[in-house]
């Protein structure tokens, strides 16, 4: 591989991506203190494979610019050489170049080196059969007779490269396993491979190569660090954006900031915590599509929310109680009393406690089996006490009660196994959550929105939580996210609507019809209740 005997042009400082011409006039990355934590500690790892998994806007690849530069610019004996930068795009290596650029511009050392203008050019590249072809380049030359060089694409003769080559993005170039192979013979000559990369699911050659690294596969030739975005954050990548737009960082916009990098992932949790807390995802991305869960959807119906604050649970019972009959009387009695009389109805539960939200989710079926979400009952730090009232009270009032599914996973085993003891465990289904159940119903829950055969609540949590469904290793899952250090209660959502739909439907097909009424199976409430009326 090597480059063509002319120079195409120089490239304008204008045409460089406005991640590198922002940077301010005068910036200085030697600087103490200049470069986050993170960045100087993967700059200080002395090893001939480096490898980084990266959460976005960790600033590891602005980092290793810097660290080019100056091996780039140093004499042989100083440990200079060829630096070759492999993106997994072209705008990728136009940046790369520009960064190197802008502290060759800045710093006195590569100034003294005598380092030209960025120059494009065409690299001649050879397949392994000997098949050429040209590919556009950007490369640096400085005194020191080395060079930086940023591919416009993946080249197929990475062998042929001598120098420290940089693979960016790794685990999203096309052939992922033939570059990261074809790295190693670098060692070879005495070159040096520096990978980074977010991830691209568990199963990518990427995070293979990650894990044989801290096997010790790799000998102690080989290196793998970890920069997460919240990492960057703590070490100051606010403060950072904010010195480069000419701002001034304050603790508000700084969470602000946080949260609406977060936000902006919506329903894909997986995906947030593989692009910024560098966790590969097993998914491949969400089961069903927005617009059917648009379709869905219709307007005028309650999401009915009660929230507490923690103090509640401290109060005396009998005050508890109070308080929530009176929240019945107030927002769920009307609900109720408008449900149609003459439907069959069902109730899925998903269960929490502090961190997440219990929802009550009850189901009608019509003539043609369509399935109807009427409202739905969301609590939030609810002692189980009092959720445990309100769903005794929801039981106790659905129009034909056929039967529910509640949730027995962990803690929701107390609340299922007292409902099933009041209802009858003929009514009451308690479902010990489990990969194969998920891949027993969720598909079936699934179906009601590709078939169009389920409406409910128009509400945006509720679509988060439907988007929130991904395949996992081919079974269709509520994928469980957290999020440690906001106080938003909202942002620790975990698809909860999702899983009580889905036990709701689970009922509408499992639980056979029975009589009308609901007979209590406790003396001390044993009154037959007519459904429907209060």
């Amino acid at each position: 591989m090597k480059p063509s005997a002319s120079t195409l042009r120089v490239v304008e400082w204008d045409e460089l991506p406005p991640s590198v011409r922002e940077i301010p006039e005068g910036y200085n990355p030697l600087i103490e203190g200049i470069l986050m934590a993170h960045q100087s500690q993967w700059l200080g790892i002395d090893a001939q494979i480096k490898l980084c998994e990266k959460g976005r806007r960790t600033g590891i690849t602005f980092a290793e610019a810097l660290d080019s530069v100056i091996t780039a610019a140093s004499q042989k004996v100083a440990g200079g050489m060829d630096c070759f930068y492999i993106g997994d795009t072209k705008e990728k290596g136009l940046e790369f170049i520009g960064y190197c650029a802008k502290f060759s511009r800045v710093m006195a050392e590569a100034q003294a080196s005598g380092v030209s203008e960025i120059e494009e050019f065409l690299f001649e590249d050879q397949d392994d059969s000997g098949n050429t072809r040209q590919i556009n380049a950007y490369r640096i030359r400085y005194a020191s007779g080395f060079k930086i060089v940023a591919l416009s694409s993946n080249p197929a003769g990475v062998r042929g490269l001598q120098g420290k080559v940089i693979i960016d993005e790794a685990a999203f170039h096309r052939d992922v396993s033939a570059v990261l192979d074809a790295a190693t013979a670098l060692l070879i000559w005495g070159g040096r491979i520096v990978i980074i990369s977010t991830h691209n699911g568990k199963a990518n050659p990427f995070n293979q190569m990650v894990n044989d690294i801290r096997d010790k596969r790799y000998g102690d030739s080989a290196e793998v660090y970890r920069a997460t975005f919240d990492d960057a954050v703590a070490n100051g990548l606010f403060e950072r954006v904010c010195f480069m737009a000419g701002k001034l960082a304050t603790a508000e916009d700084k969470e602000a900031w946080y949260k609406k990098i977060r936000n902006a992932y919506g329903p894909r949790k997986a995906q947030m915590r593989e692009e910024l807390d560098a966790i590969p995802r097993d998914g491949n991305g969400v089961c069903i599509p927005g617009v059917w869960i648009e379709d869905a959807m219709r307007p005028g119906r309650t999401v009915l929310r009660l929230a507490l604050d923690d103090d509640f649970a401290l109060q005396p019972v009998a005050r508890r109680e109070a308080y929530v009959d009176d929240w019945i009387e107030r927002y769920l009695a009307p609900l109720l009393l408008a449900l149609t009389p003459e439907l069959r109805h069902y109730l899925g539960m998903d269960y929490a406690r502090h961190r997440d939200f219990s929802i009550i989710c009850p189901m009608s079926v019509d003539q043609a089996r369509n399935r109807d979400v009427p409202f739905v009952v969301e609590m939030h730090k609810v002692p189980t006490r009092q959720q445990q009232q309100i769903l005794f009270y929801i039981l106790r009032r659905l129009p034909r009660f056929v039967g529910a599914a509640l949730d027995a996973t962990g803690n929701g085993e107390t609340l299922a196994e007292d409902t099933a003891d009041e209802f009858g465990r003929d009514r009451i289904q308690q479902v010990k959550l489990s990969r194969a159940w998920y891949g027993a119903w969720m598909p079936k829950f699934i179906q009601l929105f590709e078939d169009g055969t389920i409406t409910l609540p128009k509400d945006d949590s509720l679509h988060q939580d439907v988007r929130s469904i991904e395949t996992v290793d081919g079974i269709p899952m509520v994928m469980k996210a957290r999020s440690q250090d906001l106080k938003d209660p909202e942002l620790h959502r975990h698809g909860d609507f999702a899983g009580a739909g889905m036990l709701a439907n689970f009922a509408t097909l499992e639980m056979v019809s029975g009589p009308v009424s609901v007979k209590s199976r406790r003396p001390r409430q044993g009154t037959r209740m007519t459904q429907g009326y209060a």
